[in-house]
């Protein structure tokens, strides 16, 4: 190990100990946890320890009918022109096809790696997660993942209870809470993130005092340089609203809620603001694996735009070249990760099992530098120690399955787990259907964004029929993620803030009623409509993801977002058809008093959509 260390040239990852704050810089290891080594010392008699025994447990095995890894077919991993079969259905699938997966009371494999049973999951562990979890999934982040990692040594991981626990955690690492009736201003700290992000983070940092502080976005996501890019707001950073931020949030693939999608070279240009002002990233990556190379072609060919330029942009987003492969096509196929340009080892990376196997397993890891994973630990051990060992056992055998099949069974055919080949597979499998409900919802968009008009018109001398199109609605196919997000294609409705716009248009300017009313009744009429008993479709309105009140008052009204992932299968074709035609019989409203009572109604309803708009 120590030759492999003298001939790695990689830069070693820098000091962040100037940025943890001080809970964080105080913390020792815990005794308790700490003594847990010694329990593992065969033949070991335990009288130190306030373990329950493992015998009154009152579960001797955990069972469940578990997928096959290749029960969904996946999507071609380049771009086809024009968009191939494999795209033509919301769903395809071998059938139910499915394992039995089997945890047993105990295993009698002595490796604490290996050693998959209720005996250990159930009992108190070590804060990074059960042995054979962690095991797997560290070797399957540093060589599969993220096996480019330009800092000597690689990354640690830790376990998480979910992306949103490992949030909480990285921002207790790194920053101090602030009392405005106790704290100078001059001590408060802040947040980066994108102008309309997901809240749950922002609810989880406001009550520390951080500054919330908005960064622009385009369609791949945040802004490097320009007005309100990220070097913009450090450069000019006003002093009197406290400390010049040192953390950013953000979501890099399938952005919630923009679906925007962050190119190589974009994650480059805001690396290096990063390092100039000292910024530690915090990349929340739930929709990694949901990335489309089909959204681009589908778009021109649905516009009838020549498919020769459809590659135009893929070099900016494809893992660079002459680096190690991941050893799997589908990986090496997808933009990769901010690690892979973190050379100072300033990124936070937050990784979940919400969106591979279910939100309810609450399981998740955080990838970053050794030293910062350390602090995570300490915290870990003295607040939610591991995640569930229910979850974790049923998951490591899922994929690992184990040492012999007398003792439990694996998510495989043969009473073997998936393996590192299962998991990939049934990643591409799950990214080919929803990547096939997003071509059936953005093709329904696309044929039903225009409204016909016909009517009459005279001159002088004659009369004539004419048939005006209106465009109701426009938007970008999006390259990852589970959403589509809806904006105002006129810049003029808005009070403008210097932010850069989403080049995805919903044109509120063409209604009838634009002029009669505000902005903001017009897009709440719309939102309480289209939940109205004839068409019963709910959208995400963009006040539940504006980070400000300023961002929230001026502009939020205009945006909307649709999830693709949600409803059953049969019901996306049905949704996107029902909110195609209440957006357009809304634009036949011509009542006034109709739009304020809607607008009064939806005020009221959507105050509780927050808790709906989908976590991490």
């Amino acid at each position: 190990m120590e030759a492999l260390a003298d001939t790695d040239s990689r830069p070693e990852p820098i000091d962040l100990s100037h940025l943890y704050s001080k809970v964080t810089t105080n913390r020792s290891t815990s005794s308790v946890k700490d003594f847990y080594k010694y329990f593992t010392i065969p033949g070991i008699g335990n009288l130190a320890g306030g373990l329950p025994n493992n015998n009154y447990f009152p579960f001797d095995t955990l069972e469940a009918a578990a997928a096959l890894p290749q029960r969904f077919t996946p999507t071609p991993n380049k771009p086809v022109d024009p968009p191939s079969d494999l795209l033509s259905k919301t769903t395809l699938s071998d059938g139910l096809s499915s394992s039995r997966v089997v945890v047993p009371k105990i295993s009698e494999n002595e490796d604490i790696l290996r050693k998959i049973d209720l005996k250990t999951a159930l009992q108190y562990g070590t804060a990074q997660g059960y042995p054979p979890l962690y095991s797997f999934l560290r070797q399957f982040t540093t060589e599969n993942l993220h096996p480019n990692v330009p800092y000597a040594g690689g990354p640690e991981i830790i376990l998480t209870c979910g992306a949103t626990d490992g949030f909480c955690k990285a921002i207790d690492a790194l920053s101090n809470t602030w009392n405005e009736d106790r704290d100078w201003i001059g001590h408060r700290e802040g947040l980066l993130v994108e102008e309309f992000c997901y809240m749950n983070a922002i609810q989880a940092a406001k009550p520390r005092g951080l500054n919330i502080v908005p960064v622009a976005i385009d369609d791949e996501g945040m802004v490097a340089h320009g007005k309100g890019g990220l070097f913009d707001v450090l450069d000019h950073w006003d002093k009197s609203r406290g400390k010049r931020p040192h953390m950013i949030y953000t979501v890099t693939i399938g952005q919630n809620p923009t679906s925007g999608t962050l190119s190589v070279q974009r994650r480059k240009d805001i690396y290096a603001v990063c390092v100039k002002y000292d910024v530690v990233i915090i990349e929340d990556d739930p929709y990694w694996f949901l990335q489309y190379p089909s959204a681009k072609e589908s778009s021109l060919y649905r516009r009838g735009q020549p498919a020769v330029n459809a590659h135009s942009d893929q070099s900016n987003l494809d893992r660079p070249k002459l680096q190690k492969s991941s050893g799997y096509p589908f990986l090496d196929s997808l933009v990769p990760s901010y690690l892979s340009v973190d050379y100072q080892g300033r990124v936070v990376r937050l990784d979940t099992f919400s969106k591979t196997v279910a939100p309810g397993c609450r399981l998740g890891w955080i990838t970053t530098q050794p030293n910062l994973c350390e602090r995570l630990l300490r915290i870990t051990e003295t607040s939610t120690q591991q995640p569930s060992g229910f979850v974790q056992s049923m998951i490591s055998e899922l994929i690992m399955g184990p040492h012999d099949p007398k003792h439990g069974r694996g998510g495989g055919k043969s009473d073997g787990g998936w393996q590192v080949d299962g998991w990939v597979r049934w990643l591409q499998g799950l990214r080919g259907n929803y990547e096939r409900r997003m071509q059936t919802m953005c093709s329904i968009l696309e044929e039903g964004k225009e409204l016909v008009k016909s009517g009459r018109r005279k001159s002088i001398d004659n009369e004539w029929s004419v048939i005006d199109k209106v465009t109701l609605f426009d938007f970008i196919w999006p390259l990852g993620g589970m959403f589509v997000w809806l904006v105002p294609s006129d810049p003029s409705c808005f009070v403008v803030l210097g932010l850069t716009l989403v080049r995805v248009h919903l044109n509120f300017p063409s209604h009838p009623l634009w002029n009669k009313t505000t902005p903001a009744k017009l897009a709440q009429g719309l939102w309480v409509h289209l939940t109205s008993k004839k068409y019963l479709v709910l959208v995400a309105p963009g006040a539940i993801f504006a980070p400000t009140d300023e961002i929230r008052a001026k502009r939020s009204w205009a945006y909307f977002r649709i999830c693709f992932a949600a409803v059953d299968e049969p019901d996306v074709e049905k949704m996107s058809r029902r909110f195609v035609n209440g957006v357009k019989d809304f634009w036949g409203k011509k009542s006034l008093d109709d739009i304020e009572e809607m607008g009064t109604r939806g005020l009221e309803a959507s105050e509780g959509l927050v808790d709906l708009i989908g976590g991490c």
